[in-house]
């Protein structure tokens, strides 16, 4: 028998135990004589008095005095709970984990997360977007955890987030966004786990782009390094435009650079 007489005071009794989350299942199970209809209008009144946010169907976060009036949680704050329960890898990315970073001069409208499956749909909960990008392989030595509010986070590390931004450049705000990016995010870049099999799960003119910035931004040192690492791995660098361009747009009036044969078919501005 439940020690609490109403849903209600179990979930404000959640975050003295040290949760923030909660699944459908769980209440069933800590109030096994409530009907189904009981529950789910129950449920339902706590999410309206702001009480709780569902997050995803049958999963539910506590809503905290901290999360103000409006009564928004973060997906930050429930993502790793959520992606356990869903039993799925994942790591926070794009323009996320570069605001973890502190490399995001505005913050993202969206939340990113990567993950191995193609069956998790975008999500729009209390005006907050999770956008899903289904990755084959989720790459676990290049992420890190990162403490939040409600516990850690797997965070893609700075080379990883350098070359997913390069990946998804139209979701996050063109080539210009990604190179001032990337010029706060350089100094955090380290190249110990960039070894071959990283750099062949990413085309060759990833590698290209990315290391045309970082010359043009000013870290010789690092675009070196990167240059060194892509030889030793085999890339074969083709000519590729710097900007994925429609077909139907003459390149051939645009530079090229040697060095990483890429089309300059865009200048580089970054915010200062």
């Amino acid at each position: 028998m439940s020690e609490y007489n109403y849903i209600r005071e179990w979930v404000e009794d959640l975050p003295k135990k040290g949760k923030s989350v909660f699944s459908k299942e769980e209440v069933v199970r800590q109030f096994p004589d409530l009907t189904n209809r009981n529950l789910h209008n129950t449920l339902n009144r706590l999410v309206v008095k702001k009480k709780i946010q569902s997050v995803w169907q049958g999963f539910f976060a506590v809503v905290l005095p901290e999360h103000g009036l409006r009564g928004i949680v973060s997906p930050i704050e429930y993502i790793d709970m959520l992606m356990k329960y869903l039993n799925k890898q994942y790591y926070v990315a794009l323009l996320n984990a570069a605001e973890l970073y502190g490399a995001a001069h505005q913050a993202p409208q969206e939340f990113f997360v990567m993950s191995n499956t193609t069956k998790l749909r975008d999500k729009i909960k209390k005006d907050v977007k999770i956008n899903f990008v289904a990755k084959k392989t989720i790459p676990q030595k290049h992420l890190t955890q990162m403490m939040t509010r409600s516990g850690y986070v797997n965070v893609s590390n700075p080379i990883l987030t350098a070359y997913d931004l390069i990946c998804y450049e139209r979701s996050v705000g063109g080539v210009n966004r990604i190179a001032t990016i990337i010029n706060d995010l350089a100094g955090e870049i380290r190249f110990t786990n960039v070894d071959t099999a990283f750099m062949h799960s990413f085309s060759p003119a990833v590698t290209q782009r990315l290391g045309y910035l970082l010359d043009e931004l000013g870290f010789e040192e690092h675009a070196g390094k990167l240059y060194r690492k892509a030889m030793v791995a085999g890339l074969k660098f083709r000519k590729a435009p710097l900007v994925i361009a429609d077909k139907t747009k003459d390149l051939s009036k645009h530079p090229v650079n040697n060095k990483w044969k890429l089309i300059i078919n865009e200048q580089i501005e970054i915010d200062e």
